[in-house]
């Protein structure tokens, strides 16, 4: 059950870490998903990835470009646009705001 919530959780937010995974600068799928593990978010699946990286880019939040690989096949690459940018600062301040609360009332909870 818990990994379950965990996944709920992460389903809320995914579109916000991905922005947040794109400040240090542009990043393929595979990159983005293996910082996001690295962060301890576990693995996240292209099947979940993608579609987030697509709605991303739908709302002007990323701007993608296709690169022929030397060896392989080609990637995607993301970058934040400003758009993306001060969706994030808004969207982060707003989520730390609301994680507080939660804390508050799990903090509150717990010592009773």
């Amino acid at each position: 059950m818990a990994a379950d919530r965990r996944a709920s959780w992460l389903k809320g937010v995914l579109d916000l870490l991905v922005l947040a995974s794109l400040t240090g600068g542009e990043s393929y799928g595979y990159e983005i998903a293996r910082t996001l593990a690295d962060a301890g978010l576990g693995q996240i699946k292209g099947g979940t990835l993608y579609p987030v990286l697509n709605r991303l880019e739908e709302a002007g939040l990323v701007s993608a470009e296709f690169r022929v690989a030397d060896r392989g096949p080609g990637r995607r690459y993301y970058h934040l646009t400003d758009k993306g940018r001060a969706t994030l600062a808004e969207q982060s301040r707003l989520w730390i705001e609301f994680d507080e609360s939660v804390r508050k009332m799990l903090t509150n909870g717990a010592d009773r």
